[in-house]
């Protein structure tokens, strides 16, 4: 009976002691059993807590002091186009309506993988698109329909951004026809983003996105930002290209990622308000005339704002694999591809 009675008394002393713990705003860990004990949780679980602290084992908590209020996410799709600016085919040797709509199967799933996050940040969803057949439309919109969040497909006014691009590229070439909608597809999501709330999401339609991608870069962008003092660009993609040069990188710890920062990326991204009207002038120049490389404005606000690449990659560019701007190294690319059904 002794004994029995120790073992009451450790309990409720236990109990006591993690009152006082969360009072005082303490975690404690039982390393028996990687159970955390105050916030009844297993290491494994997700220990942050969304606008208010980022905690990572062994590391520590960090208190959020730039919390996320909102996420657009525009997705400008193309669906009758099957490469920009080359004649060769994707990885599986599908049409592009197929991309295009796997990339936002592929955004839905990983919105619903982290619908609690969103009871707490405003999401809006819109896609900016040009020259989709009717059948694609309507199947994007049976996606969208059923959603927690709002959503709507807009029409890319060609007419008014055309008239804004210079006709000679930067090499001395005509600018393409695909160029020309595609400068002013991205032209036309500046406009809206500079007007979000907070953060917005730039994404392309062929690239397929992980279950874990939206809640990766909200929370990563919380304790990064919180960490620099600073508003930051992410790219979810791990491009090939950026292994083919030695350069120095700083090396980030993110949600369930590490994340690199990196000088270069191609236009899908995802940053805040602030960013674009900061450097609105030099993003719009892209859409403009058209760079070698393309991105070069882009390239040149990186070496002024923190710009990070998550390794692996949360989101992969579906294009040839030949090609050094595409898939991303070290995934299973048909796994991800099979995971997000229509």
């Amino acid at each position: 009976m002794k004994r029995q009675n120790q073992n009451i008394k450790s309990n409720i002393l236990k109990k006591i002691f993690i009152k006082i713990c969360r009072k005082l705003d303490f975690e404690i860990i039982d390393q028996a059993n990687l159970h955390l004990p105050v916030m009844n949780k297993g290491i494994k679980n997700n220990l942050s807590k969304i606008g208010r602290e980022s905690l990572l084992m062994p590391m520590g908590r960090i208190k959020v002091t730039r919390p996320v209020k909102s996420l657009n996410i525009i997705l400008r799709t193309c669906a009758s186009v099957n490469m920009l600016s080359q004649s060769k085919k994707r990885i599986f040797n599908l049409t592009k309506k197929d991309y295009s709509l796997k990339t936002l199967a592929s955004i839905i799933n990983s919105i619903n993988n982290s619908k609690k996050l969103f009871k707490k940040i405003r999401l809006k969803f819109v896609i900016i698109d040009h020259n989709s057949d009717e059948k694609i439309i309507k199947k994007m919109k049976k996606l969208l329909k059923k959603q927690f969040f709002k959503s709507e497909i807009i029409k890319l006014n060609i007419e008014l951004y055309k008239k804004k691009i210079k006709k000679i590229n930067q090499e001395g070439k005509r600018v393409t026809t695909n160029q020309v909608s595609n400068m002013s597809n991205i032209n036309q999501s500046l406009h809206l983003g500079k007007d979000c709330d907070d953060l917005v999401y730039f994404v392309e339609d062929d690239y397929i996105h992980t279950a874990n991608a939206i809640e990766e870069m909200i929370y990563t962008y919380e304790r990064i930002s919180s960490q620099t003092g600073r508003e930051l660009i992410l790219c979810p993609s791990d491009y090939p290209y950026l292994y083919n040069k030695l350069e120095n990188s700083n090396i980030f710890l993110g949600h369930k990622h590490h994340w690199r920062s990196v000088n270069e990326t191609l236009c899908t991204f995802l940053t805040s308000s602030k960013i674009i009207n900061k450097h609105f002038k030099k993003f719009v120049s892209a859409c403009e005339l058209e760079h070698y490389p393309f991105e070069k404005p882009f390239h040149d606000i990186y070496k002024s704002e923190l710009c990070i690449s998550p390794m692996p990659a949360i989101a992969v560019h579906y294009t040839n694999i030949n090609s050094i701007y595409g898939l991303s190294p070290l995934i299973n690319y048909k796994k991800l591809w099979e995971k997000n059904k229509l």
